[in-house]
This record gives C-alpha cells, sequence and structure tokens, in this order.
C-alpha cells in the first residue's frame, strides 16, 4: 500500500485494485500512521494537555477534583522496574483503557488506544515538562506504543477532550498537510468515529465510503478534498456525530505551507480575529517546514508574519505577548542590573502562563527509508533534527512553545518515507 504524497508526487494504489471484500492492513499503526505523519494522535494529546495546563496554570485553586483525589488502585511500586505503574488516580483511568472501544468502526478499522501510547507513572507535572518529555520520548521497538521520555502525558477521554476544547473561543491551526492530518484526528476523537471521522462522509458516494475509510481517510491523493477543514463544518452538516456540544467549540484550519505567504491565505487568517478581545482565548498550534526545504529563516519569516499579521488586526493578542522590558532610568551597579533582568524574566514567564495567547509550534517528524533519495540531503534525518533543535530554540525566544516529533517518529512506519 502507498500513499500520494503532496511533496514527492508518489502515486496511490488504486481502490479498484484491491479484491471486492478487501480487508485492512492487519496492524492497527496503519491506520495511524497516516501519509507523511507518524503519531498524530501522540500529537493531539500534546496539544489538549497544553490547552488544559495552560487554562489551569494560572488558576489553581479551580483544579477539578479528579485531579487530586485517589483511586482504591494498587500502584506499588516495582522495585527496579523501568516504568512504574500509573497512579492511582481517576483521571489516569482512560490512560489504562481502550477509550477507542465505544467509536464506531473500532473492530473493523482495528485500532486501539493502548497501541498508540503506553502509560507508566510519574505524570508530568506541568506544560513545559510535558513538551519536553514528549519532544525526548520514543519507542521501545518498531511500531511500539509511544513513550514520553521521564514523565508521562495524559491520554484524554473524549469527555475530556470535549471539555478542553470548550476552553477556547477558537482553536486555530495554520500549516502544511501534517496540521491537516492533525485537525482530522482531532475530527476523529470528538465524533468518535475511526472509520469517517475526519472526512465530510455525510456527502459521500458509495466509491468515497469505501476509498476513504478508516485509515484511508487520509490519503492525500484520494480524500484530502475531503477532509474536514473546520469543525463549523460537522455542526452544519452533522451535529448528530460530535460527542461534544456542538456550540462550545470551534477548530479550524488554514492551509499556508510555504514562505512567502500569499496574500489571500493572510486575509483568511484576518477573518478569523476578532477586533475586540473575546471572552475566552484563541489558541494557535502552527506547523511548518518540509515545503521551504527545512530552510531555518524561512520558517522563521513565515513564523514572524503570521504572529505580525495576528497582532496587528488582534491588538488584544499583543497584551499577552512575552515582551522585553525597557526602562528610561539604568541601573548604576552590576547587582542591580542582575536583579532588574531577574525581575523582568520573571515577569514574562508569569505574562506566558497568565497570556491570553497559547501558541505550540510543531516540526516535521522523521523521515522513513522509502523517502526519495532526491530529498534526503536537504530532508533527511541530519537535517530534520538540525532543523528541529534550531526551531526550537528560535520560536521560544518568540514566546511560542515548541514539539518536536522527530523522536517519537523515528521507530515508526512511514508508507512514503516522508
Amino acid at each position: 500500500m502507498s500513499y500520494f504524497s503532496e511533496k514527492h508526487g508518489s502515486e496511490a494504489s488504486s481502490p479498484a485494485a484491491r479484491p471486492p471484500h478487501w480487508t485492512l492492513a492487519p496492524k492497527m499503526s496503519s491506520w495511524t500512521i497516516a501519509p507523511r505523519r507518524v503519531g498524530l494522535f501522540v500529537l493531539i494529546g500534546s496539544l489538549l494537555y497544553s490547552l488544559v495546563a495552560f487554562t489551569l496554570a494560572s488558576r489553581p485553586h479551580q483544579r477539578p477534583a479528579y485531579l487530586t483525589e485517589r483511586l482504591p488502585y494498587n500502584s506499588t511500586l516495582v522495585p527496579h522496574a523501568a516504568f512504574q505503574p500509573p497512579e492511582a488516580l481517576p483521571h489516569r483511568y482512560a490512560d489504562m483503557v481502550d477509550t477507542f472501544a465505544s467509536y464506531k468502526y473500532r473492530n473493523t478499522c482495528n485500532i486501539s488506544s493502548l497501541d498508540l501510547h503506553a502509560p507508566f507513572a510519574p505524570l508530568c507535572s506541568d506544560r513545559q515538562s510535558m513538551i519536553t518529555a514528549m519532544s525526548s520520548g520514543g519507542r521501545i521497538g518498531h511500531d511500539a506504543p509511544y513513550m514520553p521520555r521521564g514523565c508521562d502525558m495524559r491520554w484524554f477521554s473524549t469527555e475530556e477532550i470535549c471539555e478542553i476544547l470548550s476552553r477556547f473561543e477558537k482553536v486555530i491551526i495554520l500549516g502544511d498537510s501534517m496540521m491537516r492530518h492533525v485537525v482530522g484526528s482531532i475530527n476523529v476523537l470528538i465524533r468518535k468515529d475511526l472509520g469517517y471521522g475526519a472526512v465530510t462522509d455525510w456527502n459521500f458516494s458509495p466509491e468515497e465510503r469505501q476509498d476513504c475509510f478508516c485509515n484511508y481517510q487520509f490519503n492525500v491523493k484520494a480524500c484530502s478534498v475531503q477532509g474536514i477543514f473546520k469543525t463549523a463544518d460537522v455542526v452544519k452538516n452533522d451535529p448528530e456525530s460530535l460527542a461534544c456540544p456542538a456550540s462550545t467549540f470551534d477548530v479550524i484550519i488554514e492551509m499556508m505551507i510555504r514562505f512567502p505567504i500569499p496574500s489571500d491565505e493572510l486575509d483568511r487568517l484576518r477573518t478569523l480575529l476578532p477586533p475586540k478581545k473575546p471572552d475566552r482565548p484563541y489558541a494557535f498550534v502552527l506547523g511548518h517546514g518540509l515545503w521551504n526545504d527545512l530552510d531555518l529563516q524561512a520558517t522563521l519569516d513565515w513564523l514572524d508574519q503570521l504572529l505580525d499579521v495576528s497582532k496587528q488586526h488582534a491588538p488584544w493578542l499583543a497584551s499577552s505577548v512575552t515582551k522585553s522590558s525597557t526602562s528610561a532610568t539604568r541601573p548604576k551597579d552590576r547587582a542591580a542590573a542582575v536583579a532588574a533582568a531577574a525581575a523582568a524574566a520573571a515577569k514574562r514567564e508569569r505574562k506566558h502562563d497568565s497570556g491570553f495567547w497559547p501558541r505550540l509550534f510543531l516540526t516535521p517528524n522523521a523521515a522513513g527509508k522509502e523517502k526519495p533519495d532526491e530529498w534526503i540531503v536537504s530532508q533527511g534525518n541530519k537535517a530534520l533534527m538540525v532543523f528541529e533543535e534550531a526551531v526550537g530554540m528560535e520560536v521560544r525566544r518568540r514566546g511560542v512553545e515548541h514539539l518536536g516529533t522527530w523522536n517519537m517518529s523515528i521507530q515508526s512506519n512511514k508508507f512514503d518515507g516522508v
């Protein structure tokens, strides 16, 4: 089975070539490893953890009881074990069961959440430790369940996902097809549908229902046009398929794949941002790299332009951005300068935690063995690793958090190598 790559143009296998009673690949990972991307649900977990940590960081007294109450569960530490069992807390129950058990087409698509993530203790204590753990994590064996390094992530139930999304006025996702697959995966989760959750199945022909089923719904060539680009379309056309209350969330993607960014794409971004500050925060998830051949400066220019346009059209965002403080009076001695710098850093950190503009940048995943030879130098694993490290340092200077995906994907199968 092969897939079409937007970047490299490999051809997809023809649906007509399948036997009349075609079956899916025996391993669930063939569904989760979508074209050009691996570990989408792991990325969704990190995104959701970032969103919930952002909203709770400044309001610790409002933490729900399920985060602190303990379960009558034996989580005795195992001496010398590499990984300890998950904590006996109610919210970790979803980490230890197949949360896909009640999803549509669960058995046909043959995928379990436990095949994607293996839970352990301790749970990461905050957003930053979770992002670091996920960027550094990996798998114990090829296509094994993913595990962060040092501390664990949450695997949220659908009900928790709905509650997290409801804390935001809008979640805006900007980038290339990797980000489109992220949006598709969110729709799979909030629709509880492994077969057609990422696509507009409400208007499918019989042929499309076969061509875009289970893992095939992420086929870039055959099904990208049928992908769900905004949850508002689901609310309008198939509200009964949603597990979340229809009026409580809004997730949308704008495809912005390369720099320079066309003016019409920037105009579409402007239409998403109200000039007046809303009651709930806006969250941004961004991804870029391959379409500019991992050119660091092009990626930074892409990011800077999007941030600038957002602040210009929605000035209320600027008050949330970490800024360097300047003073008309200079400290008279070195000790005073150090103290002033420390106070300014602490102030910036507080503003970052309690700001109104959470932003997360995702860098591309590892390359696979099927990656075309012509791209091995400019987009091979060495180039990807250097790019991820450099982007991480630069985006953090801009007040944007960074999630690396190279480690989580290096031991995963990638059908087209991208």
